[in-house]
């Protein structure tokens, strides 16, 4: 019998900005945007949600000022228990990817997965931290120490990638290893620079693990950073690297799509990477 996952990913631009209200009015904006489209994709039968890096904020890395610090909240905190709401009310598993606070200066960028009955599973802390072109993370974000977890929901065992973390194919192998047969990897990014690479990596990634994934990617521009276009295009990508189903490039938008997860076990009774593979000669990778 196919297993049948309905999926959605939620691209969104800034409502408000630096000198149209204080931190908080800027956060609480965020959130609010996006209910209607969380509850757009209950509505419409979304079994696992994912939304984009550090979700109910700007992309606040271009600068380096620590007054972005206080939008940064415990895991889980108010808008993990204000999501679990939502999860429980749509029996839809949420992927909520926010900036974390563990105690006083100890700052993560952070997912956290709730099941479909509302429970909260655990969170994955992103591992690789950019510090280039704009894109100051170390400044905000220590790197995630959790390694590579993979979450067992009521509908699909799924792992997060967040961002930067794409550009590295050791952890998404590790995710594989580890049973994941959806990644999500919320992203924030822009024309420019790495955009070659948005529609290369993760179908990489895709067909190279024999999994499912859905990348999003944040819209419009951000004032007062200015850091360029954030182009959307979120999408879903199959184990053979096929991009099934993308967003527009310029506006917000919910993208839904079906797909089955015998899938896997198709590919994968094709491409024997996992089987073929050679650990033992691999020692260079972990060498300091």
């Amino acid at each position: 019998m196919p297993r049948i996952v309905k999926s959605g990913l939620i691209q969104m631009s800034l409502p408000i900005t630096e000198g149209e209200g204080s931190i908080e009015d800027i956060k609480q904006a965020m959130l609010e945007k996006h209910i209607p489209y969380i509850e757009e994709a209950g509505k419409q039968g979304v079994q696992i949600l994912c939304l984009q890096e550090i979700f109910n904020t700007p992309y606040f890395c271009p600068s380096q000022d620590s007054k972005w610090f206080a939008t940064a909240e415990s895991v889980p905190g108010p808008t993990v228990e204000l999501m679990q709401k939502y999860a429980k009310k749509y029996q839809m598993v949420m992927i909520v990817p926010i900036y974390e606070k563990e105690q006083a200066g100890v700052l993560y960028n952070t997912a956290a997965v709730i099941d479909a009955d509302g429970s909260y599973l655990g969170k994955y802390r992103k591992n690789h931290i950019p510090h280039t072109s704009g894109f100051w993370e170390k400044y905000f974000f220590k790197p995630g120490n959790l390694g590579y977890p993979v979450f067992e929901t009521r509908y699909a065992k799924i792992g997060v990638y967040i961002c930067y973390d794409r550009h590295f194919p050791d952890g998404a192998r590790v995710l594989g290893l580890n049973g994941a047969e959806i990644v999500y990897n919320p992203s924030a990014t822009v024309s420019g620079l790495s955009q070659y690479l948005w529609k290369l990596e993760q179908p990489a990634h895709a067909a190279a693990n024999g999994y499912f994934m859905g990348c999003i990617n944040r819209v419009g521009t951000e004032s007062p950073w200015d850091l360029g276009k954030f182009y959307g295009t979120s999408y879903f990508v199959d184990p053979r690297g096929q991009i099934f189903a993308e967003a527009s490039e310029d506006k917000d938008e919910l993208l839904v799509a079906e797909f089955d997860l015998d899938m896997i076990d198709e590919v994968r009774s094709v491409w024997q990477f996992f089987r073929d593979r050679r650990p033992e000669t691999y020692e260079k990778l972990t060498e300091l």
